[in-house]
């Protein structure tokens, strides 16, 4: 058990916290307050922030996209630099806290910002950055990652800055019940799948964080099958919860596989599918193609998650399907998109990021995601 962990965001969690935005951020700074498509103007989350901000110099940008791509995030970085501005508010999603890292990061980078995404430059100095959260999903509100595409070349790749913790985080529930039932299942599935990764692994004996895991993993459960019997309590959960699932602590010292998110990062960016969703197609089928070496976690899964002796691993795979499936989730690749050639468009892009040999095991070749693929299609 040896492992370093900090995560110095300061989080505000509870209805009505937007209100008390102007304490987190001096009033010498100009903020610069990065959005999505103006959803946050029609459930009030943007008055709420201008109200709060109201004795602040700031400005906006608008328009991050629900996969926010490099050449949009550019156009922020030079407006941001325009305005002379010295602080970052993200209010809106993951994609919208991505973006923004993106933003920080590259706003005092001499070069193109994507050297950040290929690992050619490291950055040095950074914008300090906030965050009003509006959808449940990622955890990046909290956690150094953010994922990028480039638009040009259908490029999805992510990258880890230590500048890219929020200062803080303002988490308001009452938020989520504007959302819809696709984005509210896509922040279940993510999270459930975020803490997946880090848990259905191998037997390393580090009880507090598979114990954290299958508490998580158990309330996802329950908040799947309460669906449609949303409360106060349901947006709070959830929230919550999404958050624990990726902000790094029930990684901490855990071998992590990730080998789901490679692949789907290359589907989302190459067909412009939600995350979640690639992630709720390929993961059953990662899971089947690799169940002789997951079959251990995946039965300590059914027995500490779903409440099952099972001893077939795959009792434990269809369990999860179906939670999908009850999301009203399609679980067929092909139903997503008929490019005949998508095995190989994912390999290729898979090969060129380096990926050819990953997983936990690194038991993933390029080999092994066409059999994946060969399923999920």
């Amino acid at each position: 058990m040896e492992f370093s962990y900090k995560n110095p965001t300061q989080i505000e969690f509870g209805q009505g916290k937007i209100a008390e935005l102007s304490t987190f951020i001096s009033k010498e700074h100009k903020v610069l307050v990065v959005y999505g498509g103006g959803s946050i103007k029609k459930n009030g989350v943007y008055d709420q922030v201008k109200d709060a901000l109201k004795e602040h110099s700031w400005c906006e940008f608008g328009g991050v996209e629900a996969n926010p791509t490099k050449e949009t995030l550019d156009k922020a970085v030079a407006f941001g630099q325009e305005n002379d501005v010295t602080y970052v508010l993200a209010v809106g999603g993951g994609s919208v806290v991505d973006g923004s890292k993106y933003i920080i990061n590259s706003f005092f980078h001499d070069g193109d910002g994507w050297d950040l995404l290929d690992g050619s430059s490291t950055p040095t100095k950074a914008l300090p950055l906030g965050v009003v959260l509006t959808l449940a999903a990622t955890g990046s509100e909290s956690n150094t990652g953010a994922v990028i595409t480039k638009k040009e070349t259908k490029e999805k790749r992510f990258f880890h800055s230590p500048f890219s913790y929020p200062q803080f985080a303002v988490l308001d529930p009452d938020v989520l019940k504007s959302l819809d039932d696709r984005q509210l299942a896509n922040g279940v599935i993510d999270a459930f799948v975020h803490t997946c990764e880090q848990y259905l692994t191998s037997n390393h004996g580090l009880k507090a964080q598979d114990y954290y895991a299958e508490g998580l993993l158990r309330g996802l459960s329950a908040l799947a099958s309460t669906f449609d019997k949303r409360d106060d309590k349901w947006y709070a959960n959830l929230f919550w919860m999404a958050n624990q699932a990726l902000n790094g602590l029930i990684g901490s010292g855990v071998p992590q596989d990730w080998g789901t998110h490679f692949i789907g990062h290359e589907l989302s960016g190459l067909y412009g599918m939600d995350h979640a969703r690639t992630l709720a197609v390929i993961q059953p089928h990662l899971l089947r193609e690799l169940i002789d070496e997951k079959e251990d976690k995946l039965l300590q899964m059914g027995k500490n998650v779903f409440h099952t002796e099972t001893k077939n691993p795959e009792d434990i795979i269809v369990k999860i399907e179906n939670m999908y499936k009850s999301l009203n989730v399609d679980l067929k690749l092909s139903s997503y998109t008929d490019d005949k050639d998508l095995k190989k468009n994912v390999t290729t892009l898979l090969e060129k990021h380096g990926f050819t040999k990953f997983g936990d095991r690194e038991t993933i070749t390029l080999d092994v995601v066409e059999k994946i693929l060969d399923r999920a299609l």
